[in-house]
């Protein structure tokens, strides 16, 4: 399996990229964030993907990440019923990390079915499977910022960590930690998270 390439962009378009490493073109498919990445690189530059192999019978195709945090997103996307690698693809390049996990872990299907070739079923599928293991998912990969938090326990911690690595400014992430702990002192992780989304929604 390839875990990772390094090498020289020959040709790239906003869902693929010829990567060349040792003499060798490897056709990888990309999200859009990987190919604003790419295009921001510029030509000439080598660059390392993060990469996903897909096989099957007839064929083995390739998938690859800007971060590792996308591939880990997108290989959590694809062991939901329903989901093929192509469609998680098409997620991805349809919202942002930070934006589509804070979206599962909120339940908001509506923001969800707002990404084209996602209908309501399939983002409900998304939020059922995957809603429980946004903090996993958010907290795999931790900023400076989320680990140098500090709040007044371990579930806080957690909590702000987790609304951090969602893109959210820390002290606003923690106003909203501390409002929504008054208002449900005893719920539990996701419940808290869930609350806590809702409430920034409304900032």
């Amino acid at each position: 399996m390839i875990g990772s390439l390094r090498g020289l962009p020959a040709a790239l378009s906003p869902e693929r990229v010829l990567l060349e490493v040792g003499g060798v073109g490897y056709a990888v498919h990309i999200p859009l964030s990987t190919f604003y990445e790419l295009e921001r690189a510029g030509a000439g530059e080598a660059v390392r993907l993060f990469v996903h192999t897909h096989v099957r019978e007839d064929q083995i195709t390739l998938f690859g990440f800007w971060t590792e945090q996308e591939l880990a997103i997108f290989e959590k996307l694809i062991a939901v019923s329903g989901i093929g690698p192509r469609l998680a693809q098409v997620v991805l390049s349809g919202m942002p990390p930070a934006e589509l996990l804070a979206a599962l872990a909120s339940g908001d299907v509506r923001r969800l079915t707002a990404i084209p070739g996602v209908g309501r079923k399939t983002a409900e599928r998304m939020v059922l499977e995957l809603s429980d293991r946004v903090q996993e998912m958010a907290l795999a990969f931790p900023s400076p910022a989320a680990s140098a938090a500090t709040a007044a326990s371990a579930l806080e911690d957690d909590l702000l960590a987790a609304l951090v690595n969602l893109g959210y400014r820390e002290a606003l992430a923690q106003r909203a930690v501390a409002e929504t702990r008054k208002e449900l002192p005893e719920a539990p992780f996701p419940d808290l998270l869930r609350a806590t989304l809702k409430r920034l929604a409304r900032l």
